[in-house]
């Protein structure tokens, strides 16, 4: 009983995950292409006071690249939150270890490993960016990724194992 009550809280929160980040990606397009072509002025508060005004100054090329980044980590996110939620919604707890689970699971571990991968690019980008000079205060999670990849790629083992095993009991009932 408590578990199934938590399970559904736990949906609900992810709902709630993968609505803010759609929110949060569509904010960050938006105010970059306002940013682009309206308004210069915009870098300065891209989203929630992220401030980019330093390097659109320096060079456009460089916000570009920027900010493509962060809008393409913040989607790859939100991904992986749709990811988790269409877990969630596909999970049966009576029989959870089946091969949609563990097929699941395992995306979510290769889409959280390249979420990382990206965010060390960015990270590098970054540096080099800082290093010209710039101020450039975006804590890009790299590390977060890579671990919560790594984490999630045994569960998807732990799951794989037990469809084998489960198989395998049906086919000698």
């Amino acid at each position: 009983m408590k578990t199934s009550i938590i399970l559904k809280l736990m949906n609900i929160l992810f709902w709630i995950v993968f609505i803010g980040l759609c929110i949060k990606t569509g904010a960050l397009l938006i105010s970059f292409f306002v940013s682009l072509f309206v308004n210069p002025e915009g870098g300065q508060d891209l989203y929630l006071g992220l401030n980019l005004h330093d390097v659109y100054s320096f060079d456009l090329e460089k916000y570009i690249g920027v900010a493509s980044m962060l809008i393409a980590l913040t989607a790859m996110k939100a991904y992986l939150a749709f990811l988790v939620v269409k877990l969630f919604l596909k999970f049966d707890l009576n029989y959870p270890f089946n091969e949609n689970t563990a097929s699941l699971i395992s995306k979510i571990s290769y889409y959280a490993l390249s979420i990382g991968v990206v965010a060390i690019i960015a990270e590098q980008y970054g540096h080099r960016i800082i290093k010209q000079g710039i101020t450039l205060e975006i804590d890009w999670g790299a590390e977060q990724f890579l671990f919560f990849a790594g984490i999630i790629y045994i569960i998807a083992l732990v799951f794989k194992k037990g469809v084998e095993i489960q198989s395998e009991n049906e086919l000698t009932i």
